[in-house]
C-alpha cells in the first residue's frame, strides 16, 4: 500500500483537475454548449493547435513560468478539445488514446520497465541518452513493425519545410552521414551562399540588371529565376544543418527572431507615428534610429 506522500497527494489532485478539465470541454461542446467550441472539428482545429504550441515554446524559452502554465494549459486544451471530437465522432475514446500512450512508453522503456514488450531490443545496459534512442528505434522497427524503405520516411511528409529539414538531416545523422566537425558545415553554408550570388547575376542578366522577384512567362527568365529559388533552398537546407549542429532548434530559433522583430518593428511604427513621419524609404535614417532605441530597450 501506498504511503501518503506529497507526490501522491499531486497525482490526486491532477487526477480531479483533469476530471473537472473534461468535464468543461464535454459541457461546451454539449447542446446548450458554446455554439463556437460545436462548430469545431479536428481539421479547423488544426491552426490553432500550432499555433498555441509556438506560443508555448516562446514562453518556455523566456524561462517565463507563469506565461508557460498558461500557454501549456491552451495546448493541452487543444488536444484534448480535438480527442474528444474524435470521441464524439466514434473514432477512438480519449481512454483509448490514454491507454495506448502510456503502453507505448511502457513498451519502449524496458531499462525502467524490464517486462516490457520492448525488452527483447535490449542488447546493452542502458546508461546514455544516445542508447535510448537507438533502443527506442530498435523497438519502433522490430517490435511495433513500423520499419520504412528508408529512415527518411519516418519523418512525416506534412511537417513544416523548416522543421522537415531539420529532422531528415537527424534521421541521416543517426546513419552516420554527417560531418564530425564545425569547419565543413560553416564552409557549405558559405559555398551555399556563393552558389546563390551566382545564380543571381545568371538571372540580372537575363533580365536586363532589372530585379526580378516573380516568374513572369518568359521560359528562360523563368528557369534563371527558378535556379534562384533552388539555391536559396540549398542555403536554407544547409543553414538548418549548422543549427543542429550547433544544438540550436531552428523552428524555436526563428521563431524567437520573428517575435523580436514584431517587438522592435511595432515600436518603430509607434516612434513614427508619435513624431508624425511617414514611415517610407525617405525617412528610412529615422526609422534606423528608431530601431536602435528598440534593441537599446532590449526589445
Amino acid at each position: 500500500m501506498l504511503q501518503e506522500t506529497p507526490d501522491l497527494e499531486k497525482r490526486e489532485q491532477a487526477v480531479r483537475a483533469f476530471e473537472r478539465f473534461l468535464q468543461t470541454i464535454q459541457t461546451l461542446r454539449a447542446p446548450g454548449g458554446c455554439p463556437w467550441d460545436r462548430e469545431q472539428t479536428p481539421l479547423s482545429m488544426r491552426r490553432d493547435l500550432i499555433e498555441e504550441t509556438f506560443e508555448a515554446v516562446d514562453a518556455i524559452s523566456q524561462n517565463d513560468y507563469e506565461h508557460s502554465k498558461e500557454e501549456l494549459g491552451d495546448v493541452l486544451l487543444n488536444t484534448m478539445m480535438i480527442s474528444y471530437m474524435y470521441e464524439q465522432n466514434g473514432n477512438f475514446s480519449i481512454a483509448d488514446e490514454i491507454n495506448e500512450l502510456t503502453d507505448k512508453l511502457i513498451r519502449r522503456h524496458p531499462h525502467v520497465w524490464p517486462q516490457s514488450q520492448g525488452a527483447s531490443q535490449v542488447k546493452e545496459k542502458v546508461q546514455n541518452s544516445e542508447q535510448v534512442l537507438n533502443q527506442w528505434d530498435r523497438i519502433k522497427e522490430n517490435v511495433e513493425g513500423r520499419k520504412t524503405s528508408s529512415i527518411l520516411d519516418e519523418v512525416p511528409k506534412g511537417f513544416p519545410p523548416l522543421l522537415r529539414a531539420y529532422k531528415l538531416q537527424k534521421k541521416a545523422a543517426k546513419k552516420g552521414f554527417d560531418w564530425n566537425e564545425l569547419e565543413p558545415v560553416v564552409a557549405k553554408v558559405q559555398e551555399e551562399l556563393q552558389e546563390v550570388q551566382d545564380a543571381k547575376k545568371q538571372l540580372l542578366k537575363i533580365a536586363d540588371g532589372t530585379e526580378p522577384c516573380t516568374l513572369k512567362s518568359n521560359p528562360e527568365q523563368d528557369s534563371a529565376q527558378l535556379h534562384v529559388e533552388e539555391e536559396i533552398g540549398d542555403l536554407l537546407f544547409a543553414v538548418v544543418n549548422y543549427a543542429r549542429k550547433l544544438g540550436v532548434d531552428p523552428e524555436t530559433a526563428l521563431n524567437r527572431t520573428n517575435q523580436k522583430f514584431y517587438r522592435r518593428f511595432s515600436f518603430v511604427e509607434e516612434q513614427m507615428n508619435k513624431n508624425n513621419i511617414p514611415m517610407d524609404n525617405e525617412h528610412l535614417t529615422q526609422e534606423d534610429e528608431f530601431w536602435d532605441q528598440a534593441k537599446k530597450q532590449g526589445l
